[in-house]
């Protein structure tokens, strides 16, 4: 069987550039869907995209199906004759086969032998089947907004201008978007307008390189990084690379061109962070630093033409930034000739949530939960409270109005300013951490108890206006705040219930529709997200749980059985030990929750139970101050010398022994036995 290379590409006007990444993706997943379901063996499938185009090449894709043997089965053998003679059964099934009754085969199954029919299917030819796999495959495309041109009726993103399919050096006959196929591509807009041939579908990437064009989007986005760390480096600076704005400039040119420009450096004077946020937002630009890592005035563009005068892109350049930089410098100096404090009762005005009113009110919460929050883990109270007074002021300052990316930062920026106390000023910008997978939490006392409160309010509040977050919509991010919670209460050490902490936020809102059951609802709500955190932290589910059965409403309690129960799961004894809890679970379920764990000595007849008795009470002794200071760890260590003691129990005693005494007596010992364990977890999870 032959193979070749397939090639298609779309030509399109300038796609959006956070949309050229997953629609190229996409387009080389619905091919490869494609193909598999036609059953066409084929090598690498790899995906480009450029600002005005999507392709996927395919390697020595096969040129036909594989031929396959069909199988049809007709009528029951014994329906099949009669006398020797064909039914009428079987010469309809010979006809539909096109074939007479002596060329039918008998086929044998577990339920009887039945007429048959077997024949060679030819595969289809690859390029009979490619047109329509490609059509599905487009049609399928992720469009975030469709819109027609011209007089067509037909949609998609972005104007469709050109459509190349290529197997090998032939043109595949097909149609999409109103395009029919062909081999002629486009090449850069400016540097190479003419109509390219391409000969072969190999020839694809360095045909448009000559053109002027980097389709491949790791190279080109590798090539913009080379040129900025290079340009950087003649002007003795370092530049700051962030990768989703390289994703993003990278998805705005065909031909990077790196240029260093510069601006007036009384800019300085303006927070940095509000610079770089105006570079980047706007125009896309890298910004630079110097060697002690403060902003210098420059930064580089990636332009799309390598042009013959650079000084003049660079000029362009630099007269965009110059008012976008003095409305950041306006903002700064309009924003701080009025004190944070001063915009307190604007807030009242600032709908936070319908049913939940204004950021005033949020804010008046907030106070009374941060302040208990700070009592409880050795902060200052006051300082907790003027920061909740204040931590939203900064919403309607101009400067985060225009970038909103900058909340939390410019009340940093403005409390220090008005002379607040270093810390409230540093939870203004610390409430809205970790904002992301791995971020830090706040470090300081104040705020921890700001972060907390905050999420602990929007958590109850929408809760409790039957929000709740269904599998595809959680509009108040809701799953993030309650990870954020577990993480500022794990990572900083805070032993705090979180149950009483969800009955403060909740008694803070006046009047809440969906109040019954509401703490419950929310604490079950965030001890779920526990499952998330002990896959990021590589704790299988079956210890999660273990764990999650016990009803441990403090998550550094929770978070330290998970690591504990964890480690014990890897040791040698786990195996046996949670077989045996599980089959002590069992056995007391069918006393129907009735038994003691209270053992009578005088009633232990056996060796074995004897054994495990004294075992049991030697545990105990060790263990019960190892509880008391949560060294769960270490007392699962200890817990693991009980496997030779029930092993042998189990293999020796009579649990349901005829006399009711001992039994119970037994029973008793198998219930505490379990008590110990479920100190920690209920270990029978563990079983597979």
């Amino acid at each position: 069987m032959a193979a070749d290379s397939f090639l298609v590409e779309l030509g399109v006007e300038e796609l959006p550039p956070g949309a050229i990444d997953k629609l190229s993706d996409a387009l080389a997943e619905g091919v490869s869907r494609g193909l598999a379901d036609a059953d066409i063996a084929h090598g690498e499938v790899t995906a480009y995209g450029s600002p005005r185009r999507l392709a996927v090449r395919v390697e020595a894709l096969a040129d036909k199906q594989p031929d396959r043997e069909v199988e049809r089965r007709g009528p029951a053998l014994a329906a099949a004759f009669k006398d020797g003679e064909p039914t009428k059964a079987a010469q309809g099934f010979a006809r539909s086969c096109g074939v007479e009754v002596d060329q039918l085969i008998h086929l044998e199954t577990d339920k009887g032998t039945w007429l048959g029919y077997r024949e060679q299917q030819q595969g289809e030819a690859t390029t009979a089947l490619l047109p329509a796999i490609v059509e599905k495959a487009i049609a399928g495309l992720p469009v975030p907004k469709n819109m027609r041109w011209g007089a067509s009726r037909i949609e998609f993103s972005r104007p469709a201008h050109w459509l190349v399919m290529l197997y090998g050096s032939d043109v595949v006959e097909a149609s999409a978007l109103g395009l029919s196929a062909g081999r002629t591509t486009r090449g850069h807009r400016y540097h190479a307008p003419e109509p390219l041939e391409l000969a072969h579908a190999d020839d694809y990437l360095e045909a448009l390189e000559q053109a002027w064009v980097l389709a491949d989007r790791d190279k080109r986005r590798e090539r913009i990084r080379e040129q900025v760390l290079a340009e950087a480096e003649v002007q003795e600076a370092q530049a700051v690379i962030d990768e989703e704005l390289l994703v993003e400039v990278s998805g705005l040119v065909e031909w990077p061109v790196a240029l260093a420009g510069g601006f007036d450096e009384r800019f300085l004077e303006v927070p940095a962070e509000c610079l770089v946020s105006s570079m980047k937002a706007n125009q896309k630009y890298f910004h630079l630093l110097d060697a002690e890592g403060n902003l210098k005035p420059g930064f580089i563009t990636i332009s799309n033409i390598d042009s013959a005068e650079p000084e003049q892109v660079i000029r362009g350049n630099e007269k965009v930034i110059h008012p976008r930089l003095a409305d950041a410098a306006f903002f700064y100096e309009t924003d701080r000739q009025q004190p944070l404090a001063a915009r307190v009762e604007g807030l009242a005005s600032v709908v936070f949530q319908q049913k939940l009113g204004s950021l005033g009110d949020k804010s008046h919460r907030n106070a009374a939960v941060a302040a208990f929050i700070a009592g409880r883990i050795d902060g200052d109270v006051h300082q907790a409270r003027r920061a909740a007074e204040l931590a939203k002021c900064d919403l309607v300052t101009e400067m985060v109005l225009e970038f909103p990316e900058l909340q939390g930062i410019m009340g940093r920026y403005y409390a220090t300013h008005d002379g607040e106390d270093a810390e409230v000023a540093q939870a203004l910008e610390e409430q809205y951490l970790p904002r992301f997978a791995g971020d830090a939490i706040p470090q300081t006392r104040t705020g921890q108890a700001l972060a907390l409160a905050d999420r602990l309010d929007t958590l109850t509040g929408i809760f409790g206006i039957g929000q709740r977050p269904t599998g595809t919509k959680d509009p108040f991010a809701l799953r993030r705040a309650a990870i954020g919670v577990l993480n500022i209460l794990i990572q900083g050490e805070l032993d705090l219930d979180l149950r009483e902490l969800l009955e403060l936020a909740a008694a803070q809102h006046q009047e809440l529709p969906y109040a019954d059951g509401l703490v419950d609802e929310v604490l079950g709500y965030m001890l779920d997200r526990f499952r998330a955190w002990a896959q990021d932290e590589g704790i299988g589910a079956e210890v999660y749980l273990a764990v999650r059965t016990r009803p441990v409403t403090k998550p550094l309690d929770f978070a330290r059985r998970l690591q504990a129960v964890n480690a014990f799961a890897r040791r040698e004894e786990a195996a046996a030990l949670a077989a045996a809890n599980k089959r002590v679970s069992n056995i007391l379920a069918k006393q129907g929750g009735d038994v003691t764990v209270e053992v009578d000595a005088g009633l232990l007849q056996e060796d074995a139970e004897k054994a495990l008795a004294e075992a049991l009470s030697s545990c105990h002794q060790k263990v019960a101050p190892l509880f008391a200071e949560a060294r769960y760890s270490d007392a699962l260590d200890v817990l693991a010398t009980l496997r030779e003691p029930v092993d042998r129990f189990f293999d020796d005693v009579m649990v349901m022994a005829d006399d009711e005494a001992v039994k119970r007596n037994r029973l008793a010992l198998l219930a505490s036995l379990q008590a110990l364990f479920l100190e920690v977890a209920d270990i029978a999870e563990l079983q597979h």
